[in-house]
C-alpha cells in the first residue's frame, strides 16, 4: 500500500515529531544533541524553515517550525535525518536505521494554539518527570525564548513578538505562561494530532486548512480553542 503523501502549506506552523525505532534511544550523549542542533541550524537556514521551539528527549524530539516553501520541512527533515544517522552509526559503531518511520507533523493554528505548542514542546521534560522546571533541562529552547540565551537556531514567531513591546517585556510575558501547566486536554490534542498528521486549531482554522489541502485534517472531533490553564503527561 503506497504511503500517504505529505500535506504541505507554506507559512503555516508545523509541530514536528520524530521517534527512535521501537522507542529506542536516538540521543546517546550531549555530543549527539549538539551535533543534531548544529546541523538543524545549518539546514533550517538552507531550506528557509524558521525554528521557533524544540526539545531533544532521549528517544524522540519535537520542533515547532514554519517553512517559507512548500517542501522546506520535508527537505530539511530528509537531510537532517541522513546526516544524523550517519554520524550516530559512525561514532557509536552501529548499523541500520535509527528512526521509527517518517517524521510526523501537524499544522498549528497560530491564533489560538501557537503559544500552547511552544509550551507543550518546552514542558516535555517536566511532564516526563526529568526536571521540575523547563529551565532546568538544557536541551530545549526554553532558556532561549524565556531568558534570552543566545542561539543561532531559534527564530521568534510573530505571535511571540506580540507578547511585549520590547525583548524584556516579551521574555517576562513568556515566562508567565509557564506558571501553570497545560490542560490535559490540550496536551492530548497535540499528541493525538501529531500521531495522526492532523491539524491543531479551532474549527475555522481546520476548515481553511482542509480546503487548502483538499484533505481531512481531523483525527476525529474538531479542535477547540484552548483555555488559559492546565497540564500533564510526557510525550
Amino acid at each position: 500500500m503506497p504511503r500517504r503523501a505529505r500535506v504541505r502549506l507554506p507559512h503555516v506552523p508545523l509541530h514536528v515529531v520524530q521517534r527512535g525505532v521501537n522507542k529506542s534511544t536516538c540521543f546517546f550523549s550531549d555530543f549527539d544533541r549538539t551535533f543534531f542542533l548544529v546541523n538543524l541550524a545549518d539546514l533550517s537556514e538552507k531550506y528557509r524553515c524558521a525554528v521557533h521551539a524544540y526539545v531533544l528527549m532521549t528517544n524522540h524530539w519535537h520542533l515547532l517550525v514554519t517553512p517559507v516553501d512548500e517542501r522546506g520541512v520535508s527537505l530539511l527533515m530528509k537531510d537532517l535525518g541522513q546526516r544524523y544517522v550517519q554520524y550516530v552509526n559512525r561514532v557509536h559503531k552501529r548499523t541500520g536505521g535509527l528512526w521509527e518511520g517518517r517524521y510526523r507533523a501537524s499544522f498549528v493554528d497560530r491564533e489560538f494554539y501557537l503559544l500552547s505548542c511552544y509550551r507543550y514542546i518546552e514542558l516535555n521534560a517536566v511532564r516526563a518527570g526529568m526536571v521540575r522546571h523547563p529551565r532546568d533541562y538544557p536541551w530545549s529552547s526554553y532558556r532561549i525564548n524565556a531568558e534570552g540565551e543566545e542561539s543561532a537556531l531559534v527564530r521568534p514567531h510573530p505571535v511571540f513578538l506580540e507578547l511585549g513591546a520590547d525583548e524584556v517585556a516579551r521574555r517576562k510575558a513568556y515566562r508567565a505562561l509557564f506558571v501553570d501547566e497545560l490542560e490535559p486536554s490540550i496536551v492530548e490534542d497535540f499528541r493525538r494530532c501529531a500521531n495522526s498528521g492532523s491539524a491543531v486549531g479551532n474549527q475555522h482554522f481546520i476548515e481553511l486548512a482542509e480546503q487548502a489541502c483538499g484533505r481531512r485534517l481531523t483525527p476525529g472531533k474538531r479542535g477547540r480553542r484552548p483555555r488559559a490553564k492546565g497540564g500533564t503527561s510526557p510525550n
